[in-house]
């Protein structure tokens, strides 16, 4: 058999297990008493939101987040560091919840997950009506100061952007605002890091959604329930560390692969 022929013949075999996959995995959500969803950026991708690896398309394929999305970066230069972030935030804004992350909000929502634990700062979860959101990356919601702990939301960050060329600044002490994500070179937010590791190490499934689960200390919470007795089951495009010791790997689209599973929910 011709190679291209083989792969066609992989794909159509991955398509026809799909709803069986589906039904595996409502099956799964059915029996557990602790469910708990881990989300990554592909969960976003849907929305419009490109993920952070992808060849091509990815949000680190054309620039080097070293030398712009670090803490150092942003207290060498903050200037410099918005006019990076400034783009990333308008253009997150406007975004909108997606499929998947309609039916992980109900999959809560009829009590089938205790909680969701995501890496992304987009707040797509939480308009989508997700109540017990864990966000170990932090959320675009607010920037702060770092001198005085000042608050101050997105809306009005876009505002001070929207208004001069450098970075917006805090009203009380014109220190230039850090959005509230976590940078590369920062530790994770310990209170919602403690969350995360409490679900994880009680959860009897956990759902990773999106994720291809490689970034530490993260990518560690799906082990932590494996290794206490729970069980796995993964819904994202390409491989992971963890497709061994999943229950159940769906490798499509997460919004239709996750519409799939609300249907024999239904």
């Amino acid at each position: 058999m011709e190679a291209g022929s083989g792969r066609a013949a992989g794909t159509a075999a991955a398509r026809a297990a799909a709803p069986q996959g589906a039904a595996r995995l409502a099956e799964l959500l059915r029996s557990a008493e602790r469910a708990v969803v881990l989300t990554g950026a592909g969960v976003s991708v849907p929305s419009g939101i490109p993920d952070f690896r992808s060849p091509g398309t990815g949000l680190w394929a054309n620039v080097d987040p070293m030398k712009v999305a670090t803490i150092d970066a942003f207290r060498r230069d903050p200037d410099r560091f918005w006019r990076f972030y400034g783009e990333r935030f308008a253009t997150l804004h406007d975004r909108r919840p997606n499929p998947a992350h309609a039916a992980i909000a109900e999959l809560e929502r009829r009590g089938l997950v205790r909680a969701v634990i995501t890496q992304n700062v987009d707040r797509l979860h939480r308009a989508a009506g997700t109540r017990r959101l864990v966000e170990v990356h932090g959320s675009i919601e607010w920037s702060v100061c770092l001198r005085c702990g000042g608050r101050v939301g997105l809306d009005r960050v876009l505002e001070l952007l929207g208004g001069g060329d450098g970075a917006p600044e805090c009203a009380s002490c014109c220190e230039p605002l850090k959005p509230d994500v976590v940078l590369f070179g920062e530790l994770l937010p310990s209170r919602a890091m403690d969350e995360a590791w409490s679900l994880a190490g009680e959860a009897d499934l956990m759902l990773c959604v999106g994720s291809s689960l490689e970034v530490f200390p993260v990518a560690g919470l799906p082990g932590l329930t494996r290794d206490a007795g729970g069980r796995l089951a993964i819904v994202t495009q390409g491989a992971t560390a963890y497709d061994d010791d999943a229950e159940v790997k769906l490798s499509g689209d997460v919004a239709e692969e996750l519409e799939r599973v609300m249907a024999e929910l239904a």
